[in-house]
């Protein structure tokens, strides 16, 4: 009888998920910023959602998935869910009990097309600055601005004339396609998988491939992102950018710098940048041409710490691309990289304030 309720105590053990995870782990610093942010996005979620009320899964919850497959380097949506079922942690940070059911990775395809819609994932990333303990962690005066490019889900044997025509590509040795003395535009060609990629090179003697360019803006201060965008790869697709991601910020009567690399050293960028009273903190590019940065700027000991932090922007696009997994997208068109890309740079916001957050206390 002894051995019978021995048993029966075991299988009704009680797990609380809140004593499960430790009081110093970084993600109840994320949970708390994130769930702030959510409840600030819930009128929002209201109106996506219609007059009928939301569906069964909250998209709280769908958001909260979102951010773990970024924390953790999660492949897929499938597998996500996997790991949702058997971990208990991520049930705590997602807000399901240990007996509630994990939906279907197909709710993840269902919801996003309504997510797009509302451009939840500009409005998280602006929701979680919005927080008074990040906005203390912010700088208001002095940003730095890049791009780095994201190879598209489609492969170069996609790329074919817009119109039809054209002889089918070679087949090389190993019966690979080989497209070389072929001449492919992106005004003449495109994707028959992904139509927004475009065919891009990094640099001379680099291969093109099909590609999407992703731009942010970050605070000098502390190195967090407080604006992003991902755009069709282009030769002036990073100053285009710049200025979309600029604007909110400048017009101001106080000048704020933007620091930059060689690729923003333009005349005409560095002249739109004076006239919404930006100062151009622009690495100067001489090889073979006259820079647009004279000695107005370069004179200044700021601008040498500016070109000095910028280039922390790059710790953000290298998190992205290696942990949320950001190297090759996971998604095809415009819409979906651009949700992806902005939500992966709130993602290493996040990633970053426990331990910012910790200093300043």
């Amino acid at each position: 009888m002894r051995g019978s309720d021995a048993v029966s105590g075991a299988l009704f053990s009680y797990v609380d998920l809140e004593k499960r995870v430790r009081a110093d782990h970084p993600l109840r610093v994320i949970r708390v910023i994130a769930n702030d942010a959510l409840a600030r996005l819930s009128a929002e979620f209201d109106a996506l959602y219609g007059p009928d009320g939301r569906e069964s899964i909250l998209p709280e919850r769908l958001l909260r998935a979102f951010l773990l497959q970024a924390f953790y380097t999660i492949r897929s949506e499938r597998q996500l869910v996997e790991r949702i079922e058997f971990d208990l942690l991520f049930r705590w940070f997602v807000g399901l009990g240990v007996d509630d059911p994990v939906w279907d990775a197909t709710t993840f395809s269902k919801n996003r097309d309504r997510l797009l819609a509302g451009d939840v994932a500009a409005k998280f990333l602006a929701a979680v600055l919005a927080h008074p303990k990040v906005k203390r962690l912010l700088s208001n005066d002095h940003f730095s601005v890049d791009g780095t490019l994201i190879e598209a889900w489609a492969s170069a044997k996609s790329f074919r004339p817009k119109d039809g025509s054209g002889p089918p590509p070679d087949t090389g040795r190993n019966g690979e396609q080989d497209f070389h003395g072929q001449k492919r535009r992106n005004d003449t060609h495109a994707s028959t998988t992904d139509p927004d990629a475009r065919l891009y090179r990094k640099g001379q003697g680099k291969e093109a491939k099909l590609s999407y360019m992703g731009h942010a803006l970050m605070e000098n201060r502390n190195g967090l992102i407080v604006g992003a965008v991902a755009t069709h790869a282009s030769g002036h697709a990073e100053r285009l950018a710049a200025l979309h991601l600029l604007e909110p910020h400048a017009g101001r009567p106080d000048a704020i710098t933007v620091g930059a690399d060689k690729g923003f050293d333009a005349q005409d960028f560095i002249a739109e940048l004076r006239e919404i009273n930006v100062t151009p903190h622009v690495a100067q590019n001489t090889n073979g041409r006259r820079s647009a940065i004279d000695g107005r700027t370069t004179r200044h000991p700021g601008y040498h710490i500016s070109l000095r932090i910028r280039k922390r922007i790059e710790e953000a696009f290298g998190w992205a691309k290696t942990v949320a997994g950001l190297r090759k997208a996971r998604h095809r068109g415009l819409p979906k990289i651009d949700w992806q890309f902005t939500f992966a740079m709130g993602a290493y916001n996040l990633v970053r304030l426990p331990k910012l957050l910790g200093a300043v206390a």
